[in-house]
């Protein structure tokens, strides 16, 4: 059994392989392990999604990190999605207990973390202020967002492959992101890091909490690499997981 990772930002890929990924292109990181950097949204993460299958993968993994949408959540947090709800408020739910139950159970024996599973939405976009997380939490009852998993999950699902969202909360519930992130964003899903700068240069008060979001996202690092070394077990073929959505 082939598993294929997709990754938005090289960021989440180096918790998974030193080797360098160019994105949009396949590394292969063990025998049975495949991760493809996809740059940032659902579009992209299911063009990536289907190349993984393309290239031979039978189960995937939507891999990285999420924003919090439940109060008592930490940054490095582990999230493991039991079922998704897309930006339209349709819901992806999947069979897939008994990996989830594997992938907890190697989790708790073998590494020290605060695991959770629950709802996982989707949002189109980043989500920047604690308000528009709490109106999130409110409207779909998840526990956390991003913007990619969704889309791996309905390449999964249309292709009756397994699925699998591993993700670590970067940015608590109450925490407002730097209007520096989004700016540095471009179309293609990618953060220039000339336009990052360049924002910090015209809005220097900006600063202390870019760094504060680098000490949240560096301990969902910490976690992500914990994982990566489990990898291969929790991968290992032990089930009869299919996808069906509602």
């Amino acid at each position: 059994m082939i598993t294929g990772i997709v990754v938005a930002l090289p960021e989440e890929a180096v918790t998974l392989t030193a080797k360098k990924i160019a994105k949009g292109c396949v590394e292969k990181i063990s025998d049975n392990i495949l991760v493809i950097y996809s740059g940032a949204g659902g579009k992209n993460a299911r063009t990536a999604a289907e190349l993984l299958v393309r290239q031979g993968a039978s189960q995937l993994i939507s891999w990285g990190c999420a924003a919090a949408l439940d109060a008592g959540f930490k940054p490095g947090d582990l999230v493991l999605a039991r079922s998704c709800i897309d930006a339209d408020q349709v819901a992806v739910n999947f069979e897939n207990e008994d990996w989830l139950v594997h992938a907890k159970d190697r989790l708790n024996t073998h590494a020290r973390l605060r695991i959770y599973s629950g709802k996982l939405a989707e949002s189109k976009s980043i989500v920047v202020s604690r308000g528009d997380k709490a109106r999130l939490a409110q409207a779909t009852g998840a526990i956390a967002v991003d913007m990619e998993s969704v889309a791996i999950a309905k390449a999964a699902l249309s292709h009756g492959l397994p699925f699998l969202s591993i993700r670590a909360i970067a940015d608590p519930l109450n925490m407002d992101l730097p209007k520096a992130v989004s700016y540095a964003l471009n179309d293609q899903g990618d953060v220039v890091m000339g336009r990052l700068l360049t924002y910090l240069l015209w809005h220097p008060t900006e600063l202390p909490s870019l760094i504060r979001l680098g000490l949240c996202f560096n301990a969902a690092q910490k976690t992500l690499r914990q994982i990566a070394k489990q990898l291969d077990v929790l991968t290992t073929p032990h089930l009869k997981a299919q996808i069906k959505s509602i």
